[in-house]
């Protein structure tokens, strides 16, 4: 029976998965990011190009590996139409071998506006999110509220329109002001996007992955629950807990997205280790 290796990091996230990922993916077949969103990135360079992935398994560099975005990622279709025709502009061409999951689920435009709300509500303990609006399509994936991948292919008009209303009617509850035109126009236009790719049952394909790449993290867990509509537990949205041969934990150093209390260090070996890595978070540029 085919089994999955799977890659962790041991700490906050950005501990350089990506990396680790681009040098075990010579050995497997098939790539899968199992969870996680567009908050952060795994960072790639060679042949002295830096490439930023928020979305897409760091295993599409590799050949005609097969990678996929699995159903445990919540999918901004804008951003993810931005990174893949970045990708495209620089020669890898990612029709052919990036498999979608129908059951990923679709960060909304008014996601990120409850991101924002959620954190102006909190005032001094706000979480410092990335505002990516990845906090709130988690709460829409256990609540069973959520848009899917699949939905794009049979009545997503009225399903958008019916989560749109939804998130509406909860942000004027929190009498947050906002504009979302020019963002759910790029989201539309991302939406027409991904038809472009091959849509996937991922639980049923996936019996076959061989490695995963998790944006996730080990000190930083939301609490998941079973559930047989949404498969929401680690180890069930990729391929049952049988399916799995080995995990490997990883960490280099510190760091997190958001507002936490980590400590820093200003002296010649801190910006020793920061040169050495040679690279800032993606997204927050921390």
């Amino acid at each position: 029976m085919t089994k999955a290796d799977v890659l962790l990091g041991l700490q906050w996230g950005d501990e350089g998965k990506g990396k680790v990922i681009d040098v075990l993916t010579p050995n497997y077949d098939v790539i899968t990011r199992f969870q996680g969103g567009p908050n952060a990135g795994h960072t790639l360079e060679f042949n002295g190009e830096k490439y930023v992935l928020r979305s897409i398994p760091s295993g599409i560099f590799q050949g005609d590996k097969i990678n996929v975005i699995s159903n445990g990622v919540v999918l901004d279709p804008a951003l993810f139409k931005a990174e893949a025709e970045a990708l495209a502009k620089s020669g890898h061409d990612l029709t052919k071998k990036l498999y979608i999951s129908k059951k990923a689920h679709l960060i909304m435009p008014t996601h990120r506006m409850l991101d924002a709300a959620n954190e102006a509500a909190k005032g001094d303990a706000k979480v410092g999110t990335t505002g990516k609006g990845i906090g709130p399509t988690y709460t829409d994936k256990v609540g069973r509220y959520g848009l899917r991948v699949g939905d794009i292919l049979l009545d997503f008009d009225k399903k958008y329109a019916a989560a749109k209303a939804r998130h509406e009617f909860m942000l004027k509850s929190m009498n947050f002001e906002y504009d979302i035109e020019e963002a759910e126009k790029q989201w539309l236009e991302g939406i027409e996007y991904l038809k472009n790719f091959t849509l996937i049952d991922s639980e049923h394909y996936l019996n076959d992955v061989l490695v995963a790449e998790g944006n996730t993290y080990s000190c930083n867990k939301s609490d998941f629950t079973d559930g047989d509509t949404f498969e929401v537990v680690l180890y069930n949205t990729q391929t049952g807990e049988k399916k799995v041969r080995h995990v490997f934990g990883f960490k280099v150093n510190v760091a997190s997205n958001g507002n936490v209390s980590f400590w820093k260090i200003y002296n010649e070996f801190g910006v020793h280790l920061a040169n050495l890595r040679s690279e800032e978070l993606p997204t927050s540029q921390r």
